[in-house]
């Protein structure tokens, strides 16, 4: 396993930027965004100052760990999602 992770939004944008860097990289994608709220309940705490409660949706779950098995293997982990914000509420939830 490369030494370096990083993330990015799509799976063409992985393919693009894994060109660029080295083998010390390791570019995988997160295929958009990860969690959300849920579907069949509100979702936000309404007592608890209206904390979100965020769900991992179903089709996301093997990307999901397939993410976390690889992060636990690098020494560093870099977040390369969009500038803008739907980018840093991928990285947030990642």
């Amino acid at each position: 396993m490369s030494k370096n992770l990083v993330i990015v939004e799509s799976p063409t944008k992985a393919k693009t930027i894994s060109r660029f860097l080295g083998n010390d990289f390791k570019i995988e994608s997160s295929y958009g965004h990860l969690r959300d709220l849920p579907k069949d309940e509100m979702g936000v705490d309404t007592k608890d100052n209206f904390k979100p409660t965020y769900v991992v949706s179903p089709k996301n779950e093997k990307n999901v760990a397939k993410l976390k098995q690889m992060a636990g293997k690098s020494d560093a982990i870099y977040f390369a999602t969009d500038e803008d914000r739907e980018g840093e509420a991928i990285s947030w939830h990642l």
